[in-house]
């Protein structure tokens, strides 16, 4: 977890989810609800749920590994937007990234596929990874995240979902 003051209201921050694999939890809908916008790092498998995520806010989503079809052949593999003053990169595995970030620009970089939830804090970018909110992998944690803008310097924290 990396803040230095206490997080926003969720229309202040970005919801960040990841590796929902074709299920989207009633506990990843309900703690997503009232963010300003949604980035979803891949590995989807259900086209329903980013309509469903739409409806909460807008949404910026990538093709993860496991996303087939023309649904998913219509996703980018990798996206750079602007959002609250933070330039942020999606890439759904972290190591195919070719790109210096800190050339590029960006602020954050988020990434998914290990299903790992994690934050590298070292300066520019931060490195944010939500974890996965899908289906449960080996002990890992279901969790998703927010990222927010504290002062020109991104912040992020991961947020565990009560399953």
């Amino acid at each position: 977890m990396t803040r230095s003051s206490p997080q926003p209201p969720l229309d202040a921050c970005i919801g960040v989810i990841s590796d929902t694999h074709g299920l989207l939890r009633p506990e990843a809908v309900a703690a997503l609800d009232g963010v300003g916008h949604i980035l979803h790092a891949g590995d989807i498998g259900d086209p329903a749920h980013l309509d469903l995520l739409a409806r909460m806010a807008p949404v910026t989503a990538i093709r993860g590994n496991i996303d087939r079809g023309d649904w998913a052949d219509a996703l980018p593999e990798t996206v750079s937007v602007t959002l609250l003053g933070l330039h942020i990169h999606m890439i759904h595995d972290r190591k195919d990234l070719r790109a210096d970030p800190a050339g590029e620009g960006w602020d954050v970089v988020i990434s998914g596929h290990s299903h790992k939830p994690g934050i590298e804090d070292g300066g520019t970018p931060l490195w944010l990874n939500p974890g996965a909110a899908g289906p449960r992998r080996f002990r890992l944690p279901i969790t998703l995240a927010y990222l927010w803008n504290e002062g020109g310097r991104p912040r992020a924290v991961i947020h565990p979902l009560a399953i």
